[in-house]
């Protein structure tokens, strides 16, 4: 791994440290003064995100990330990077309390000026996931028609947030499929020089 490399891994290990912890001021640093985030719950400006987050972190929403592998693609004064992750919301969910739990990759599109990385643009690509209630003697039926409405990489997630009023984006990227083919076409495309990084899902 060279300095580079080291770096966005860094940055990247600090967008989730600083984001779960409520730490804004230090995570509006690791954006891009353009940049973009979708999730399944937002798309738009990284400063709506981070404001749309700080209201969920004041008001109890529990959205919590873990990392795992990391990979880059360094290109002069830009990057591709992959890092492994897993997505944990707990949430009531008619009246029982879960734990949903969405296994993927953050895929983030990045540049760096003035000798700094940022991320330009992030789109989560999200490959299984599942839902299990907090209290075993428990028991909670779900809604197989709203359940059908989300693919199959973050179909519990999606419930789970649509169930607890967010407005959730179907078709976003798997672990196959047309929508992580056009990213991955994007991501080569931002290396070789594009004007922007993609068309945000």
């Amino acid at each position: 791994m060279d300095a580079d490399q080291a770096k966005i891994r860094q940055l990247v290990e600090n967008w989730v440290l600083w984001r779960d912890a409520g730490d804004w001021e230090r995570f509006a640093t690791v954006w891009h003064p353009d940049g973009w985030m979708s999730a399944t719950w937002f798309q738009g400006p990284a400063a709506d995100f981070i404001a749309a987050s700080r209201q969920g972190f004041e008001n109890g929403v529990s959205i919590l990330h873990f990392l795992g592998g990391h990979t880059s693609d360094v290109a002069g004064e830009r990057a591709i990077a992959q890092t492994k992750m897993t997505i944990s919301q707990r949430a009531e969910v008619d009246g029982v309390l879960v734990d949903v739990v969405c296994t993927g990759r953050f895929y983030d599109f990045l540049s760096r000026d003035g000798g700094e990385w940022t991320i330009v643009r992030r789109q989560p690509i999200y490959e299984k996931d599942r839902l299990d209630v907090v209290d075993p003697a428990a028991s909670l039926k779900l809604d197989p028609e709203l359940l059908a409405r989300f693919p199959a990489g973050y179909r519990h997630l999606g419930y789970v947030q649509t169930k607890a009023g967010f407005t959730v984006k179907p078709g976003l990227p798997g672990l196959v499929g047309e929508a992580v083919d056009r990213l991955y076409a994007e991501g080569a495309a931002w290396l070789a020089g594009s004007e922007r990084p993609g068309a945000p899902q």
